[in-house]
């Protein structure tokens, strides 16, 4: 590797956002190698670096150090070089699973290569502590991540409320969902959202008859809505719910679910789900999730990768939220 100026440039900060890191590399000046800044995804720092020859090739790798040594990265990940052009032109790697402890461990060579602006994005589709140098035995470091469930559901004084829900000990009110039937307790379902208190304070028909009907919840969807206000819930449950948790904690005001939720879809946005995931944060108001989706869009440029998909999404989406997508291109946007 040679050129002067081979570490830091001006341009050698990388951004993240969700899984998704991104080096954006105005120019190489007179030098054919440039190291990124270090950048945080993970437990890890990660540097990128770029050579240039006939071909570019790309490096990942972490931060030497004792985090790096002790609890080595097993990264499953996929790259991308994107020339501005124009023509505007990418190269996409195989997806690579790779133990990786110095700079030595991953290079991919790009197939094309042209002047100018260009972008190296790296997302990774997961994060494992490799132990022992063996796959079957690492662990996955995002599920330890979310830990907005597990501190809400995990606390030790939720062992008493955890019991009345799978003893069914002195309940009081029937759930009936679209297939089943849920018992719990009016008082605890009160605590925790208004519009169930409101139920039982005033003289409605759920007061009367001790019965709610969520008829737009199943069974399985409804326990783990019960799961989480009692402490009950598992991570894979939350995981798999967490759309229709998130429409009921709207619908019955319930703040924390709705917080935890959102946290939850904005880590894990990538091009399959970021449209949907736009949709939902519209019809929710949820600020954070949307401007995650619009940066993930525009500022990331991965609108790109959904171009097949965007047509059908104007067809239906709100024309506000249309006109925040343009308003986000406009902010963004810089001529080449």
């Amino acid at each position: 590797m040679s050129g002067a100026g081979g570490l830091s440039g001006p341009d050698s900060r990388v951004e993240t956002i969700s899984r998704l890191a991104q080096w954006r590399i105005d120019t190489f000046g007179p030098c054919s190698y440039r190291r990124s800044d270090a950048f945080k995804l993970g437990i890890w720092n990660w540097y990128l670096s770029v050579e240039k020859s006939r071909s570019i090739y790309v490096r990942l790798f972490p931060e030497p150090g004792r985090v790096a040594k002790e609890r080595p990265p097993l990264a499953r990940f996929v790259l991308r070089a994107t020339w501005a052009g124009p023509p505007r032109r990418s190269c996409v790697s195989p997806v690579h699973e790779q133990l990786l402890r110095s700079s030595d461990d991953f290079v991919w060579q790009a197939d094309v290569m042209s002047q100018g602006r260009f972008t190296i994005d790296v997302e990774f589709f997961d994060l494992r502590v490799a132990t022992n140098n063996a796959t079957e035995s690492s662990s996955s470091i995002w599920p330890n991540e979310c830990t907005a469930v597990q501190n809400v559901a995990s606390k030790s004084t939720l062992g008493c409320l955890s019991r009345l829900l799978t003893e069914s000990i002195h309940v009081d009110v029937t759930i009936n969902t679209t297939d089943g039937v849920l018992k719990a307790h009016k008082a605890i379902l009160a605590a925790c959202s208004p519009v169930f208190e409101s139920m039982f304070l005033h003289d409605l028909k759920e007061k009367e008859s001790s019965t709610i009907n969520i008829d737009d919840m199943c069974l399985e969807s409804c326990s783990a809505l019960l799961g989480f206000i009692y402490g009950t819930i598992k991570q894979d449950q939350f995981w798999k719910h967490r759309l229709l948790l998130l429409a009921a904690a709207n619908k019955y005001n319930i703040s924390d679910i709705k917080d935890c939720c959102e946290e939850s879809l904005l880590e894990d946005i990538n091009s399959s789900n970021v449209l949907e995931r736009l949709h939902v944060a519209w019809l929710y108001q949820l600020e954070k999730l949307k401007k995650g989706c619009l940066a993930y869009l525009f500022v990331f440029g991965k609108i790109y990768d959904v171009r097949d998909e965007i047509n059908s999404f104007f067809h239906h989406a709100d024309r506000e939220l249309m006109l925040e997508m343009f308003q986000e291109v406009l902010t963004v946007w810089k001529p080449i």
